[in-house]
């Protein structure tokens, strides 16, 4: 980790809540993110292994409210539900992600908190359900820090956020942002870094202004890899160095087919990243299969469509075997018709998900 931000946060840290300022709230509407070029290997604490590129989705969020009050005691108390039930596995998370940043947030540390998350996405749906839920709650502890310093929502507070996020959940660093949005160094931008994420600054062209993502549910069922575990295995694989270079050259070479209006590179690079991903997990050691047949049909049909039709729509998967359809809002009868003819029989009791491009997290109260 660079010693920057790091020491940075760590000189800003708060102590402790004032005694004047009593129970403090946030809530906050953070949505998902689809990766185009994929981020799949990392170093020490959350610093991925290449850059990637990712858009905000719209639809597809997570809502929590977070509420902390001084305890009488020392210790911490937490109290997490998800969806008006306790979730045991997601507040064990929590619980270690607050160990983890206490030295940035120490005012944490003898509090009660309570904390209620709900999403309007079903879970194993290919959508990244951990990117909307730890930016929320980094944006939710970020902005009560914030009631604390008596601070405004400031280009450093949306940084520290996607700092702190990353922390909890890689992909999650993106999601604070909206519209195209880049995590991990590049080499020809300065403002790009493997600490947190930067939207993309320059103007897109007119197809990517009203890009939208379908996602067909292919299967509901849990992945038998998590993300951590495919992770790590990139550390031994005999073709990381060749995906990180392979990933370089995507992430630039996409950056400049969005802001040029290239639609065609676009979908060569999506899908090429699609496959990459999943074939790295085909030739890891020990391999893992998340496709099913139901994937490579679709995948073979958006190929078939596309060549029949001259119609602007490419897939990208996620680390699973849903798949996502991502077009130009022009090109939004054309897609739905697609889907609704052909492709909802492939999908696990026709189930489908209608997304877009989104702009970003929203706070709903302080």
């Amino acid at each position: 980790m660079s010693g920057g931000l790091h020491q940075k946060y760590l000189d800003e840290a708060v102590g402790q809540i004032p005694g004047s300022m009593g129970i403090l709230k946030s809530t906050w509407r953070c949505p998902s993110n689809i990766a185009l070029v994929k981020y799949w290997g990392k170093k020490h604490v959350q610093i991925p292994a290449n850059p990637s590129l990712s858009f905000t989705l719209s639809n597809s969020y997570t809502e929590m409210n977070l509420t902390i009050g001084k305890h009488a005691g020392n210790a911490q108390e937490l109290e997490y539900s998800f969806e008006g039930e306790q979730n045991e596995a997601f507040e064990s998370r929590i619980r270690g992600y607050l160990r983890n940043i206490s030295s940035y947030f120490p005012f944490l540390s003898g509090c009660n908190i309570r904390i209620a998350s709900r999403n309007t996405f079903p879970h194993s749906s290919g959508i990244a359900s951990s990117a909307s839920s730890m930016g929320a709650l980094a944006l939710g502890i970020c902005s009560i820090e914030r009631q604390i310093l008596d601070g405004s929502k400031d280009e450093d507070f949306y940084r520290k956020a996607s700092y702190m996020a990353r922390l909890g959940s890689g992909s999650a660093a993106r999601s604070v942002y909206g519209g195209f949005v880049t995590w991990g160094t590049m080499e020809d931008n300065e403002h790009t870094s493997d600490e947190f994420a930067t939207p993309l600054a320059e103007s897109v062209g007119p197809a990517f202004t009203s890009l939208c993502d379908a996602v067909l549910i292919i299967s509901p069922d849990k992945k038998s890899v998590s993300s951590s575990q495919g992770h790590a295995l990139m550390d031994d694989h005999p073709y990381a160095g060749a995906r990180y270079l392979q990933a370089r050259k995507n992430i630039l070479d996409l950056r400049r087919a969005i802001i040029g209006n290239d639609i065609k590179t676009f979908i060569q690079i999506a899908e090429n990243e699609a496959l990459a991903l999943h074939g790295l997990m085909m030739s890891s050691d020990p391999a893992f299969l998340l496709l099913k047949p139901g994937t490579l049909q679709v995948m073979s049909r958006i190929q078939e469509f596309r060549k029949e039709k001259g119609i602007s729509v490419a897939f990208t998967l996620d680390a699973g075997p849903n798949v996502h359809l991502i077009y130009p809002g022009y090109e939004r009868e054309k897609v739905l018709a697609l889907i609704m003819d052909e492709l909802l029989g492939y999908c696990y009791q026709e189930q489908w998900l209608d997304d877009r491009m989104g702009t970003g997290p929203e706070e709903l109260s302080v």
